[in-house]
Order: C-alpha cells, then structure tokens, then sequence
C-alpha cells in the first residue's frame, strides 16, 4: 500500500468526507476516491460506512487507519532519526565573507536556511577578500563568499560568476538616466571609493589606469555603508559590483549604471571551502542553498522585506486623575 493511499485514507478518517479531505490536502476529490477504491480492492473489504452526511470507517477501516498511523509515524521517526546521523538536526556553520554580502545577503540566507533546518547555528565573520580565501583554506571558516580576480588553486570553488562594476548614484543626478557612463562621464562629478584592498577598488584603479584617467575621490572609506549614503545623500557617485547592487540597493534611494571601461572591469565572486575537505552534511546543504540564492538575486535582485503591522495599543480612558 502505498504512503498517499494510507495519507488520504486517514484524512478522510479524520474529516469524514472526501470532500472536506480534498480541502485539507489541496488533492483532488476524485484522485483521494480512487485511492480508497484501489485499497479497498485490494483488501477485498469496504473501508467506509457510507452515512448520509458523513462517511464512518467500518471494522476494516478502524484496523487499517491504526496501522496507517503507526506506520506513518514510523516513517517520520526514521526521517526523524536520518536527520540527526546527517548532521541537520544540530550542527554550526562558520561562514566568512565580505561587507557587501554580509549586511543582507547573508542574513537573509541564513533565516531562511533555518526554516528548514531550525537546529543548525552560524557563525559570521566579515573581513576583506584576500582574508576570507584565508580563513577557508585555513580551516577558520566552513565557507567563504567573496570576490578575486581569478581562480585561486588553495581553495576548492563551490560555485563562481562573474559581476562588471556598476555606478551608483542618486535618481535625480545628472548621470542617472544614462543607459551606461564611462571613467571620462563621472570624472566630473564627486566620487566616492572603498579602500584599496578591496577589489572593487583595485579593478577601479587598473580600469583607470588603462585609460589614463586619474580621478582623485573626495571620500575614501573601508565602511562601505558610508558610501552607499555619501551616494544616496551627498550627489556622490560610488563604485561596486552589480551583485553587490542588486543585493544592497533597495535600502537605498539609488540608481545602478553600468560602466563601460576600454578593459574589462568584472570580478569573480566564488563560494569556497576547503581544498579536499570532506564536507559535513549541514556545510554542504548550505553551500547548495547560498548557490541557489545567489543565482536569484542575480536575476532578480533582492526585494524589500514585508513589514509586519504592529497593532497600536487602546489607551483606556480612566477620567481624570
């Protein structure tokens, strides 16, 4: 007998009709009808007292419906017990990465990885993308999300793509429309860099160098929230990463041009683990769900989270003191 057969069977044990089993279970009535005809075939007895408004499970049905349970619940416990030797029901993750993925990316990954896997905890360490790869190939970190410029052989590379830099700037400013700028465009105009370990900042400074162009930034920083405001507040125009931007852009009242540049402007962005690591069953269920989470945010961005109302509360009205 098969397990939707028996799952059907005691929903309609439960509800008393097809009909309302057909509601609980989003199943079609007629496909839950079938699957009790098929049983009651093959157990050669009727498995309902067919009443007026309600069907009763007959003799047969009471025994079949106590074996279904347990046999249900056995399966859940041996889901149950799988689990735990997998190591998904306990565990810790020790994830590295740099700013850009850590204020939302991550955060939001890690929530709703734990929906599914509520017994697995994390630990975050942000540091700059040569310290990332570091701490990975050392063993300081399960898994690394950072940026490089190409492959590096000491680690072991989940999953990589590729992100050209992009110009973020404020709606209303004069280069916003544009459907790309060049170095040339925003030299005349207040710019705004990441210091320079960063590789935003070094395929900036290459890119500019390439063509020539020296272009002095009015504010340098290694806190690159700073900057996204310096770009949003001040009329500023930052450099960073298109996924940086699709990750980080709807906290901001901001615009992402494309920057068209003689030689190529695009970094590697990689999820890492260590070289020749057998990796733990929670490690590995995360690198595949950070995967999958990157290549939606590189279709369609990062969208803004629902808040929930907070209900104001009634002052009573007690007269006067």
């Amino acid at each position: 007998m098969h397990d939707a057969a028996l799952r059907y069977f005691l929903e309609v044990v439960r509800s008393g009709s097809i009909a309302e089993a057909s509601v609980r279970l989003n199943v079609a009535a007629s496909a839950i009808s079938r699957q009790i005809s098929k049983l009651e075939q093959e157990l050669g007895s009727p498995l309902f007292e067919r009443r007026s408004r309600r069907m009763v499970p007959s003799a047969a049905g009471e025994l079949l419906a106590q074996h279904a349970r347990r046999t249900l619940l056995g399966e859940e416990q041996v889901i149950n017990e799988v689990r735990r030797l997998r190591g998904l029901e306990r565990g810790l993750v020790r994830v590295g990465c740099t700013e850009g993925f850590a204020t939302d990316f991550m955060p939001r990954a890690i929530s709703s990885f734990r929906q599914t896997y509520p017994g697995i905890a994390f630990e975050m360490h942000v540091d700059a993308p040569r310290e990332v790869t570091r701490m990975v190939r050392d063993g300081d970190a399960d898994i690394g999300l950072s940026f490089r410029f190409g492959p590096d052989k000491s680690v072991h590379v989940e999953y990589a793509s590729s992100t050209p830099l992009v110009a973020i700037m404020a709606p209303d400013h004069p280069l916003a429309d544009r459907s790309f700028v060049t170095l040339a465009d925003i030299s005349a105009y207040p710019i705004g860099l990441a210091a320079k370990e960063t590789t935003a900042r070094q395929v900036f400074d290459l890119a500019c160098a390439a063509e020539g162009i020296v272009l002095e930034p009015v504010m340098t920083t290694n806190y690159m929230a700073g900057l996204w405001c310096f770009a949003e507040a001040a009329g500023g125009i930052i450099m960073t990463g298109r996924i940086t931007a699709l990750v980080r852009s709807w906290r901001f009242q901001v615009m992402a041009v494309p920057v068209k540049t003689l030689t190529t402007n695009e970094r590697r962005y990689e999820i890492q683990t260590m070289l020749g690591r057998t990796l733990p069953d929670a490690i590995q269920a995360f690198v595949r769900h950070i995967t999958t989470q990157l290549k939606q945010v590189d279709r369609h961005g990062i969208q803004p989270p629902v808040l929930r109302q907070v209900p104001s509360r009634a002052v009573a009205d007690d007269g006067p003191a």
